[in-house]
């Protein structure tokens, strides 16, 4: 997954202003109790960002 893609499913699902807010400040156990942006500055993947993001906030499967 592109992070092009990955920022579109997140706007998508949280909107474009919460969902920076997310990526800066919610604390996700699924990334090792880190925050997205810390999970991609440790260099994380993408798509397992985005299912840390999905199992952790129950985003449709239809955005999955």
């Amino acid at each position: 997954m592109r992070l092009t893609a990955f920022w579109t499913r997140m706007n998508q699902h949280f909107g474009e202003g919460y969902a920076e807010s997310i990526a800066k400040d919610q604390v996700i156990a699924e990334l090792g109790g880190r925050t997205v942006e810390q999970a991609f500055a440790d260099g994380a993947d993408t798509r397992s960002v985005w299912k840390a993001v999905c199992a952790a906030f129950d985003v449709p499967e239809r955005l999955r």
